[in-house]
């Protein structure tokens, strides 16, 4: 009887992360990330670039735990829908995909990377959470998807449970993605050329505006079900 509770909510939580890892994954996009990661910080030494990444790691999964423990209730307590929640966000990641698809290799909210550099004064740490966390790695559109997540998790309370290990160790599993692809992007773009870096940039871009589009048909979708309901 024990062993086939455990099994269950084994099961449970298997199935949790494999709903979240490939959606927080698609969405961060820390390969892609990485890229504008080392344009954004390369006026910075070796080692601060280092601090920096581990530091985007650990405010990235701080927001991704806020996010999917309790945004839900913090929706509910200002009267806010999660198909609200999901058309704003994907707004503001559909937006972000075109900015960035037009700007290149820089993010949207730089000039230049020597002017980010310098605006940051001596400590990179001031770049650590704003723009590097967030809005750059772990924006509205993450938060959206982690609160439309942490909503959706099983009423009883062993099924709760086990959903929350699971949508925690993919939050786990993508900061680690974060910390280790920001950590070594030199060495990743070091061994691109600047056409394949310019590429892979844009394709970046321009998945994560699509990723905004399909937020937004799918919660326009789903309130036009409601609607007609």
């Amino acid at each position: 009887m024990f062993e086939g509770h455990l099994g269950v909510i084994a099961a449970t939580a298997n199935v949790a992360f494999l709903l979240a890892f490939p959606s927080l994954f698609s969405i961060i996009n820390p390969i892609g990330g990485a890229l504008i990661f080392s344009v954004y910080t390369r006026a910075f030494a070796q080692r601060d670039r280092q601090t920096i990444a581990g530091l985007v790691g650990f405010y990235s999964l701080a927001i991704m735990f806020c996010a999917l423990w309790g945004g839900a209730y913090v929706l509910s307590f200002f009267g806010v829908s999660i198909d609200a929640l999901r058309l704003a966000g994907g707004t503001v990641v559909a937006l972000s995909g075109w900015h960035l698809l037009n700007s290149g290799e820089q993010h949207p909210d730089q000039k230049t990377s020597g002017d980010a550099a310098g605006d940051a004064g001596d400590d990179p740490k001031q770049v650590a959470f704003f723009p590097l966390t967030l809005p750059f790695t772990t924006g509205p559109g993450t938060i959206a998807v982690a609160i439309t997540l942490g909503a959706e998790r099983p009423r009883d309370s062993a099924h709760a449970l086990a959903f929350f290990i699971g949508v925690t160790l993919a939050a786990i599993a993508n900061a680690a993605i974060i910390w280790i692809a920001y950590r070594f992007a030199d060495r990743l773009t070091a061994m691109m050329g600047a056409t394949a870096r310019q590429v892979v940039v844009r394709m970046s871009a321009f998945l994560l505006m699509c990723i905004g589009v399909q937020i937004l048909v799918t919660a326009v979708g789903d309130l036009v079900a409601e609607w007609r309901g």
